[in-house]
């Protein structure tokens, strides 16, 4: 009976820590300052820590702006910690009631949950399915009318295979070892290789391209980074082996890989066909393009002119024609004469 009237007391005391807040901030002429500092402190209850440029930068706002808005904040009561050089933290064991979601916002959650459903694999899918039960029990009752609309009517369906279907927790084990900084052991099917090989990898970080998840990090085996994607990974077991080095962000390595000879490629397409192909050319190094009569130039920078390239040119290759180089004529070529001889 103590404990019940603690947490209600506790309760009623950061209800009324809100009320001061809203009654501060409303009191301002400002709409949008008002939806700017409930914002604020909406992330600063989702992170430990967060630094003043990082709400600048989101809210689009100098940095001026946000210490003012903090310091709003801090005299209706909110317990902010503040350190020069690190950033902002809510003093712990401080939290509000949940804040409501807008209809809008609320009808984001199903376009999210479809999507997780189909690229997350099965074990990280059963942790996002929890949470979303979580955030829709917080709802309103016209939210939930308006998800409930929406969530049956809507579909995503990957044209790939994400995941090995034996391994339901390939991704749960590699966010464990990105955090936890210990190896993973992978025994892993390359395209280019008969026999899956067996290696220590320490992951660096996980993206998704070109319709596939692929994890980037340290390999033992070539002691090099290497990226590997999910599809592909036959096995994978969490290890007690912690990294041997600090890695950056994946962002990082990606630019550098990204430094790689290309070659120029210009060509014509149909207008009638040009919009069937926007979607993939971007994977194939697009740059620009301009319009030719009836017909659309486009130029691109590949990084494999001998293959990728010229495979995805034949699959509309009878409304294009290319201007340049030379060298992606004779390898189509070459192509066409390997396939004639199979027909």
């Amino acid at each position: 009976m103590k404990k019940l009237k603690s947490n209600f007391g506790l309760h009623f005391h950061l209800k009324s820590y809100l009320w001061e807040i809203c009654h501060a901030i409303m009191s301002l002429d400002s709409v949008k300052r008002f939806d700017r500092i409930v914002a604020i402190l909406v992330q600063l209850q989702s992170k430990r820590i967060v630094k003043a440029q990082e709400l600048a930068d989101r809210f689009e706002v100098s940095l001026r702006t946000i210490y003012r808005d903090v310091r709003t904040l801090e005299a209706s009561g909110v317990p902010i910690v503040s350190e020069a050089g690190v950033g902002y933290s809510i003093m712990e064991g401080y939290r509000l009631p949940p804040v409501m979601f807008t209809k809008e916002e609320a009808g984001s959650f199903v376009a999210a949950e479809k999507f997780m459903q189909k690229f997350l694999d099965k074990s990280l899918g059963s942790y996002h399915e929890s949470a979303m039960f979580k955030v829709k029990s917080v709802l309103r009752g016209r939210e939930k009318d308006w998800i409930s609309a929406l969530e049956s009517q809507i579909m995503v369906d990957p044209s790939q295979e994400l995941f090995n279907k034996n391994l339901p927790n390939a991704l749960e084990i590699l966010f464990e070892s990105i955090a936890e900084k210990r190896q993973v052991f992978l025994r892993y099917q390359a395209m280019t290789r008969e026999m899956p090989s067996e290696r220590h990898i320490e992951p660096v970080g996980l993206f998704h391209e070109n319709e596939f998840w692929y994890v980037l990090g340290y390999c033992h085996v070539r002691n090099d980074y290497r990226q590997f994607r999910t599809d592909r990974m036959l096995e994978i077991k969490r290890t007690e082996i912690s990294f041997t080095l600090e890695h950056g962000t994946i962002d990082e390595y990606r630019q550098k890989s990204e430094v790689v000879q290309r070659t120029k490629v210009k060509i014509l397409v149909d207008k009638s066909v040009a919009r069937y192909i926007q979607s993939a050319r971007k994977q194939h190094g697009f740059v620009s393009e301009k319009m030719k009569g009836n017909q659309v130039e486009m130029t691109f920078l590949t990084s494999d002119s001998e293959n990728w390239f010229p495979r995805w040119y034949l699959t509309f290759c009878d409304y294009a024609e290319i201007i340049e180089p030379e060298s992606l004529k004779l390898r189509l070529k070459e192509i066409l004469k390997k396939a004639e001889k199979r027909l």
